[in-house]
């Protein structure tokens, strides 16, 4: 195994890691159930919802099901 391609991973990992301490230690520091909105800095690393209709879901024709 390459050793340069091995450190690259290690150092990703690394920083992910620390990523995550932050994270932790953000969450501790806080009091209990907090209410309302979450701080941006929590918002900003949960993925993006999506909207609209979920994929695979179509329209049916009219005559088609139970109902008619």
């Amino acid at each position: 195994m390459d050793l340069l391609n091995m450190l690259a991973d290690l150092r990703e990992e690394r920083t992910q890691i620390e990523e995550a301490i932050t994270v932790l230690e953000r969450l501790a520091v806080g009091d209990g159930k907090r209410r309302g909105r979450p701080p941006a800095w929590m918002t900003a690393a949960s993925a993006p919802k999506r909207r609209g209709r979920p994929p695979g879901s179509k329209n049916k024709p009219k005559g088609a099901g139970g109902q008619g």
